[in-house]
Order: C-alpha cells, then sequence, then structure tokens
C-alpha cells in the first residue's frame, strides 16, 4: 500500500518478512494469556512501520501524515518516522496488554539496553515476585546482531543482580544482508548471526519465515520457555529482503544473484494463501476480499488492529503520571535544605552497624571520622556530604538508584556505600536500614560497560522519574565510549521524541597528572551539545554544593538530565569541605563568589574558572599575598548563570583585567562553548584574557613533570605573576 502511495519514501518495509506480523501477535496474545501485563519493545528499521500499524494499532492516518510531512510541532526538532515510539493497550485472552514501544535512533542495536532498562523500572512498580508481568521484547537484524558489540554488553546483563529483567525474547530478523554487506563472507566470522546468544546459553530457534506455521509454533515455544525458566531466548527469523536496504536502493547492483532469485520468489502471502486452497481451508478468491478490506482500512484512515483500545485509560501501576513534570521554567524554585535536627538522626543511622560487624581498618577510619564530622568535630568532606543527600531525599520519599564500575565503595575510596565484614565477607547498606518503611536505596557495581549500562540507566530514568538515578564513571574520560547514548538519546530525546529524562552522570574529571585518560571526561564535548535548556552541566567544588546539587535534581519538578564533573582529588582536600550549617541551609549556587576579601573595591584583576583549579588559585594567591585579585566559581555552566555572574562581578568596580582560568587544553574545557557568554557579561571595557594550557590533541600529558610545570604556569598566568 505504501509503495504505491508514496513512491520511493524509505519505509524500510518488511516485504520478505512478512511472517514478524503473525509472530508478533501470537507473542502479544500468549503473553497475555500467561499473565504477562505489560510489553516493552525496541526495533530498529525493518518493519517498524508494519508492526507500528498492525500490532500496536496506531492510527494509519497518522503514518501518513508523517510520510506527507505535517510535522508534530510539540517537539523541537522531531524526528522520522521509522524512529517513532508508541504505546497502546490491546486485548488479549488474558487481559488487556500494555504495549509501549521505545524510540529508536539509526544506531539500531542501542535500544536493547534502553529497553531492560525501562522493564526494570517497571518490574519494580509490581514487586520482587511479579516481574514475569512485565516482558521485554527485542527485534533485531541479524548484522547487527553480530556486529555490534553492545548485544554482548546486554546479554551479559541478563543474569546479574542489577540489570537483569528475568528473561527477554529476542528476534533476528535475518533478511541475510547487511545493506550491501554479504550475510557470511563479510558481516561476521561465526557460523550463524545468532551465536552471540550462545553466551548466555539462550536457546536459539531458526525458521524459515516462509512457513507461517512454524513461524508461530516457535513463537510459543520461544515465549513458554522465557516464562519458565525466566531467561532469554532467541528466534532467527530467516527471511529476505525484496526491496534492497530501502525502496530508493537498487540491491542488485551488489547482489546480482541474490535478487534474481528474490525477484521470482512469491511472497509469504502468497506461499501460504495457495496452501490453505490446496488444503480447501478458504476459497480462491477470499485472500484477495481480505486484502480489498484491509486496503479499504488504510484508505479510510482507519485502525487495522481490532484488539487495540484506544483512549482507554492508563491503569495504576502501568505508567507514572508525568504532567506534573511538564511546563515548568529552568528558574523554578525549590527548597533544599534539611533541619539540623534531620542531619542527626539520618547521620546516626549511617553509623549503626550490626552486633559484631568488623570493618576493614582503612573503613572504619572513614566512619570515624564521618562520626566526628555529624558532631561537628571535623568538617564535612565530599564521601559524607553524598552520603547526608542520599539519605535526606530517602527520608523525604525519593529512591535512589547508583550504577557504575566500583560505585559501591567508589573508585577513589570515598563512598563506601557498602561495607563488608573483614570476619565472613557479608555486606551491609547502611543506607538501606535508615527506617522500615523508607524508599528503595540500590547501589552496584556494573560490568565492565559503558554504553549499555549507561542506556539501561537512560532506560531506567525514562521510566521512573521519581526515583533519583544515577550513572558513575569510573573515570570521565570512560564516558566516551557511551557518545552515542549521549548524542541520540541523554542530550536530543526531548527534541526529538519528547522524551523527559532526569538521569544524573557523576564524571570523574580533573587534572591531577595521570596522563590522558584519566583526566578529562570531554566538558568541551557536552557544552557543544547544549541548547534549550535541554541539560544541565554542573562542576561543584564543595561537599554542600553536591548535597544541594543532587537535592536540587530529585525536589524540583524538573527532569533535565544532569552533567556533573565530578571530584577526584577533591575527595580528600583540606580545604575542599563544608560545614553542617551549610548542608542545613543554602542552596546550590551557580556561581560561588569570593570567600576571602572583605574590600572588594580593591580588586583589579578578577579570575573567573570552574572546577578543582580554584583550589590551586587560591593556594598560589594567599602565598604571594595577592590583595588585588579575586576568584570567581562557575558552578553551573550550562544553563549559564547569566544573572547571577552579572550580580557578582557588579560588586567589583574597579576591576581592569578579567581572566578565564581552566585546567584543560585550550580547544577543550569550557573556552570555547562559553567564551562569548563570558564576554557578553563582562562588557566592552575589559578584554577578556585566556590562562590555560596550549591546545592540545590529546586530552592531557602523560609526563608528570610536565604536568606540574603546565599547572605551576598557567596558575601564575592567571593571577598576573611572572613565569
Amino acid at each position: 500500500y505504501l509503495h504505491s502511495k508514496y513512491v520511493g519514501q524509505k519505509r524500510f518495509s518488511l516485504e520478505g518478512v512478512e511472517s514478524l506480523i503473525p509472530l508478533m501477535s501470537e507473542l502479544i496474545d500468549r503473553s497475555g494469556a500467561r499473565g504477562v501485563k505489560e510489553i516493552v519493545m525496541g526495533m530498529s528499521h525493518r518493519g517498524r512501520l508494519n508492526v507500528l500499524i498492525n500490532i500496536l494499532g496506531k492510527l494509519p492516518s497518522e503514518l501518513f501524515s508523517e510520510f506527507e510531512d505535517l510535522h508534530d510541532r510539540q517537539h523541537l526538532s522531531g524526528d522520522v518516522k521509522y524512529h517513532q515510539g508508541f504505546s497502546s493497550k490491546i486485548r488479549t485472552p488474558g487481559g488487556l496488554v500494555h504495549l509501549a514501544m521505545a524510540f529508536n535512533p539509526s544506531h539500531l542495536e542501542i535500544v536493547s539496553p534502553v529497553v531492560h532498562g525501562s522493564v526494570r523500572a517497571r518490574q519494580q512498580r509490581y514487586g520482587e515476585h511479579e516481574t514475569s508481568k512485565i516482558l521485554p521484547i527485542v527485534i533485531h537484524g541479524d548484522s547487527a546482531f553480530a556486529g555490534q558489540g553492545v548485544v554482548m554488553e546486554t546479554f551479559n546483563m541478563s543474569g546479574l543482580r542489577g540489570y537483569s529483567t528475568h528473561g527477554t525474547v529476542h528476534v533476528v530478523v535475518n533478511n541475510q544482508i547487511g545493506f550491501t554487506t554479504s550475510h557470511v563472507k563479510d558481516s561476521r566470522s561465526t557460523l550463524y548471526c545468532t551465536d552471540v546468544a550462545k553466551m548466555v546459553g539462550a536457546p536459539i530457534f531458526h525458521v524459515n519465515g516462509d512457513d507461517p506455521e512454524a513461524v508461530i509454533f516457535i513463537t510459543q515455544v520461544a515465549l513458554d520457555y522465557r516464562m519458565q525458566f525466566k531467561k532469554d531466548v532467541v528466534i532467527d527469523l530467516v527471511c529476505y529482503r525484496r526491496h534492497g536496504h530501502n525502496e530508493a536502493d537498487e540491491p542488485a547492483a551488489t547482489q546480482p544473484m541474490m535478487y534474481r532469485d528474490v525477484r521470482t520468489l512469491p511472497t509469504a502471502r502468497t506461499l501460504y494463501a495457495q496452501r490453505l486452497e490446496e488444503e480447501n481451508i478458504i476459497s480462491p478468491d477470499t485472500a484477495e476480499q481480505m486484502q480489498q478490506n484491509y486496503r479499504d482500512l488504510l484508505d479510510a484512515g482507519s485502525s487495522v488492529t481490532p484488539k487495540v483500545l484506544l483512549g482507554e485509560p492508563v491503569a495504576p501501576g502501568v505508567a507514572v503520571n508525568w504532567k506534573s513534570y511538564v511546563g515548568h521554567g529552568w528558574h523554578i524554585a525549590c527548597d533544599t535544605t534539611v533541619s539540623m535536627e534531620t542531619l542527626d538522626m539520618l547521620s546516626a543511622g549511617l553509623q549503626q552497624l550490626p552486633a559484631g560487624f568488623e570493618l576493614h581498618p582503612r573503613v572504619a577510619k572513614v566512619m570515624e571520622d564521618r562520626r566526628k564530622m555529624a558532631a561537628g568535630a571535623l568538617p564535612v568532606d565530599w564521601g559524607f556530604g553524598e552520603s547526608l543527600a542520599h539519605a535526606s531525599l530517602l527520608h523525604h520519599g525519593c529512591p535512589v538508584r547508583i550504577s557504575g564500575q566500583d560505585s559501591e565503595r567508589g573508585t577513589f575510596f570515598h563512598r563506601h556505600a557498602v561495607l563488608y565484614n573483614q570476619v565472613d565477607g557479608e555486606n551491609y547498606v547502611p543506607l538501606q536500614h535508615l527506617a522500615d518503611d523508607q524508599p528503595r536505596f540500590v547501589v552496584y557495581n556494573s560490568l565492565l560497560s559503558e554504553e549499555a549500562v549507561l542506556a539501561y540507566e537512560y532506560g531506567y530514568a525514562t521510566t521512573e522519574p521519581e526515583t533519583l538515578t544515577i550513572w558513575e564513571a569510573q573515570y570521565g574520560d570512560f564516558v566516551n565510549v557511551a557518545q552515542v547514548v549521549i548524542d541520540q538519546f541523554i542530550t536530543s530525546g526531548e527534541a526529538k521524541w519528547g522524551r523527559l529524562c532526569g538521569l544524573t552522570l557523576l564524571l570523574p574529571h580533573g587534572y591531577e597528572g595521570q596522563g590522558p585518560e584519566h583526566s578529562s571526561a570531554r566538558l568541551e564535548r557536552f557544552l557543544q551539545l547544549c541548547v534549550g535548556h535541554n541539560i544541565q552541566v554542573c562542576n561543584p567544588t564543595t561537599p554542600a554544593q553536591m548535597f544541594h546539587m543532587l537535592r536540587r535534581q530529585m525536589i524540583r519538578p524538573l527532569r533535565k538530565p544532569l552533567i556533573v564533573m565530578a571530584p577526584k582529588s577533591l575527595l580528600r582536600h583540606k580545604q575542599a569541605v563544608s560545614t553542617l550549617e551549610e548542608l542545613s541551609q543554602g542552596c546550590f549556587q551557580a556561581v560561588l563568589g569570593e570567600q576571602q576579601i572583605a574590600d572588594r573595591t580593591r580588586i583589579t584583576r578578577l579570575v573567573l574558572c570552574s572546577g578543582r583549579v580554584y583550589y590551586d588559585l587560591l593556594e598560589k594567591r594567599d602565598a604571594q599575598d595577592l590583595a588585588d585579585v579575586a576568584l570567581l566559581r562557575i558552578e553551573q555552566l550550562y544553563p549559564f548563570p547569566w544573572r547571577l555572574l552579572r550580580r557578582e562581578l557588579a560588586h567589583y568596580p574597579a576591576v581592569t583585567e578579567v581572566v578565564w582560568c581552566q585546567e584543560e587544553p585550550q580547544n577543550q574545557g569550557a573556552w570555547y562553548a562559553t567564551r562569548h557568554k563570558l564576554e557578553e557579561v563582562i562588557g566592552d571595557e575589559n578584554k577578556l584574557i585566556y590562562a590555560g594550557r596550549e591546545a592540545l590533541s590529546a586530552p592531557a600529558v602523560g609526563y608528570t613533570r610536565l604536568h606540574v610545570e603546565q599547572q605551576k604556569a598557567l596558575v601564575n598566568s592567571a593571577l598576573g605573576l611572572e613565569q
């Protein structure tokens, strides 16, 4: 129908794999009969429009509007029709089943961990004993299934306590070619495209897509296996592509022999109709009449899915109502303060350990210091401030989920959210025992993956807005392994698809002489992606700032991704500390003004900076007793704090020199993305001076001595000292 109505337009047709539609219909019906209440699906382009119309019940009239380029203006940029998601409710023999098709970019298999994160969030709403009520289904392409590493990463998640979704039905649309790449000699080194699934012992069923009854039988077996054993299962639907990669393509140019056969091959519908006629199940004109009835519905733009319930209200427990998070301006006020009485109570709860629990001596010292911090005998360090932020959110009814490599202890030995008994190895999580009826707190050491785990947490956060969902990189540098998740989902998901997301990324960032792969979270890349208040980028320098920032992320009725240039050396820096009063009072400050200067009219040189370099500047300024230099910290780089920075600059009427100081090379960090904003704020009367490392192709140098020389030089340059 589309081939005749919208000639030459891309649709990534299902022709050649028509049996996918009865497969999906049977899978949903049988799932409903087995007690499934929700199904979350992910798939790439091939056949997506057919699944949306024939399975989920999207109105053909809506799809035709997309073909005719009548854009949905509610989204800033929108997306092509074969990336769109959808949700509906379908009648099954077991009752209504809620279907959700995830939005998906052109990066094919990346949607799989997103689906699994969403499923995990939904399963937790039902409770630990009802996980089978939520079913993930992921439809793959054969070349992508064999070729993309995120597939292996996602399979590796399937049995892990922090990520398991108790079994997924995988369907591989095996059209035996990848765009123009031959299916065996160039696309994989294994016999089957599905061999990667053997790593978890998943049953793999290879079935002929031109035999619909065999497809239905295998579908039943696969679903029953998943429901019985709560493990992954794979259906390899062996088929072909009738029109090439897309409808404007000419596949015979590169696969002449294959497409000589394809063009003489009857369709699966034709073959099955002939079989039914031969068996006297249908009359010769029945198939044609069924096709005409279907075309009539399409002509009318009406639903072709009789099982779908349009306009049916969403049942409680099935989905979160996101309306309370829509329509708020960026500057909406929120109160992140916590009373001293509450902090005292939470601190006491964090110190409680089971009888006979023996800590490692170094951990015991951390816990003893935290007892002193709670009593006011020591200032609050980063680890304790972060723990109190989590505890205070739990106290106010907000669940917390943290995952990442080494997140339980913290890569830099600062968190210790999970404590281990040195006698028997048993663990204890104080944040899970603050109150009998408290919300869920979980922290998981992830598998050694960035791409799949970050995509998983994105899927979780887009499904569960009431949970503080945090992904922490082992080092901020490693986030570039998950760049596709950042580009295609985190920073653009709202503009393309209207998907809100409150995911928080903690990316350890700072130049301590640890070389090119352990210094930079690539701040410049995030700032380049900032537009329209799509994300938040913060670089906090005190525990109090971290405390209020994390609380603000959940207390504000605003769900935007939060990107944090998290500290490393500041975790134990003697000056990067706060008081309990700073936690109890105040708020997150996008700009931190000068703390030590009484007479600001004497200041002639103003140094603006962000992050840990502030403490190097402070130490050098104090050592040199520079009374005419003030230091300002920009703690939130986006959305840029125009008003706050202007107000702070107004306190320095005698300034003649304004400097931007950064640790990162000149072509990296915040300089290029922020320079024009700073220049607009300071005005034409002052030229903005750059003080930092010279441009470099790598994020940092690898030699300690050279690092120290560069750091000393940029600090001296910023303060106006001779080299």
